[in-house]
């Protein structure tokens, strides 16, 4: 874990944690000041992780007005200090988390909740190795609509689709070596850019992590880098999940396996199948996937991308390499054997994402749950459950469920 000592020439700090709607908050310490948050002397209200997307207190959470709005206290994580290549002089970000004065887990810490369930995948011997995949738009800071930059590293956009355009990749290469220097300057494992279907719209994936905090840390970092780089080269980046409302709309798509003690997978039986496990992990996720769609779409815009043949899945099933369902099993070697979710939006906070996720494949796996048979064909075409696909039925769904609790 990186100190104060590996950065000499420092000049500020971030100290940073992320909230409910995975948006990064905290405070800038000169660098006379860095040492304390190391010593875990930085505090932020609670209620500040609660807040709404627009960054206003939601009073009714019970963690405003009844506490007093009390502080938690944050202290780094695993992390330890990062650098941000892309400030004038040196500077660093240091991820923290939050707990209370009994060192107690922070109640509105998203990061505690992904925290508590892999403690429960440890009590039985298994490690999640959790990937994400990410896409993003890239903007005009300068127009009165929403648009596609004008030209990017000095070269003229084209108001087009273009999936998996090298064109369009060249045109993005001083942006994505930005980027990519960032990244693994953060240890941040990305892997391949392509352009996406929409026009200035990018995906990027990342290797697998045994570890699915960093899974989740590297993606809401990934994040911050994007948007700061962006800006840096003169436009912006969302990643909002449905930013224009005919092109297509951004997913944050989780792929996970779990291991055992031994080291081995255990979604792999050696057969083309796969093994129970795998079908009680994705009967557990068919179950719960109504009443964790509001995490996986967590606002009003993320509904706009959940549509019918849009690749963003409105039906409850899965099938082998199939994009049309919301659980593709990939195709591939049979040690490689994983679920890809496919429902979660790029808007949505990766902490909770992955909380959901693994808590639906726990429930199957405990109470050895069967999945109904695998579905061919154009998911979209048959009949089948349905998600929630609007904000406020997600809501409802949410509130009375008895697996979100």
């Amino acid at each position: 874990m990186a100190d104060l000592d590996n950065f000499p020439d420092l000049q500020n700090l971030r100290v940073g944690i992320w909230d409910m709607n995975g948006v990064l908050r905290g405070k800038l310490l000169p660098r006379k000041m860095a040492a304390k948050a190391f010593k875990s002397e930085v505090k932020l209200p609670v209620s500040a992780l609660g807040v709404d997307i627009w960054g206003r207190d939601v009073v009714s959470s019970g963690y405003v007005m009844e506490t007093g709005d009390n502080d938690g206290i944050c202290h780094p994580t695993e992390r330890g200090l990062l650098p941000l290549s892309w400030t004038e002089g040196q500077s660093a970000i240091l991820p923290v988390w939050m707990f209370d004065e009994n060192g107690d887990p922070g109640p509105s810490d998203p990061r505690q909740c992904l925290a508590k369930v892999l403690k429960e995948f440890d009590k039985i011997g298994l490690t999640p190795v959790c990937a994400t995949e990410l896409e993003f738009y890239l903007f005009d800071l300068e127009a009165a609509t929403l648009r596609a930059p004008a030209s990017l590293g000095g070269a003229k956009t084209v108001p087009a689709n273009a999936m998996y355009a090298i064109s369009d990749i060249d045109i993005l290469e001083d942006f994505l070596r930005d980027v990519y220097a960032a990244c693994e300057a953060m240890d941040i494992p990305a892997d391949a850019a392509i352009s996406e279907n929409g026009c200035g719209q990018v995906e990027i994936n990342f290797y697998h992590s045994p570890d699915a905090l960093k899974a989740a840390d590297d993606t809401l970092l990934f994040k911050y880098i994007v948007r700061s780089i962006a800006r840096k080269n003169g436009f912006g980046a969302t990643f909002m999940a449905k930013p224009y409302g005919e092109e297509s709309g951004s997913g944050m798509h989780v792929h996970f396996s779990l291991i055992n003690a031994d080291g081995d997978n255990i979604f792999d039986d050696g057969t083309d199948a796969g093994s129970d496990q795998l079908r009680q992990a994705l009967a557990g996720l068919m179950a719960t996937m109504t009443d964790t769609m509001l995490v996986y779409a967590p606002h009003l815009n993320s509904y706009r991308r959940v549509r019918p043949g849009t690749h963003a899945p409105v039906n409850i099933g899965w099938g082998y390499d199939n994009r049309t369902t919301p659980l593709r099993i990939p195709s591939g070697p049979n040690a490689a054997r994983r679920i890809e979710h496919r429902v979660a939006g790029a808007d949505a906070n990766p902490y909770l994402v992955l909380t959901a996720i693994l808590g639906g494949a726990l429930m199957g796996l405990q109470n050895k749950m069967d999945a109904a048979p695998a579905i061919e064909g154009n998911a979209y075409d048959q009949d089948l459950p349905q998600i929630p696909t609007q904000w406020m039925d997600a809501i409802t769904a949410f509130e009375h469920s008895e697996n979100t609790g």
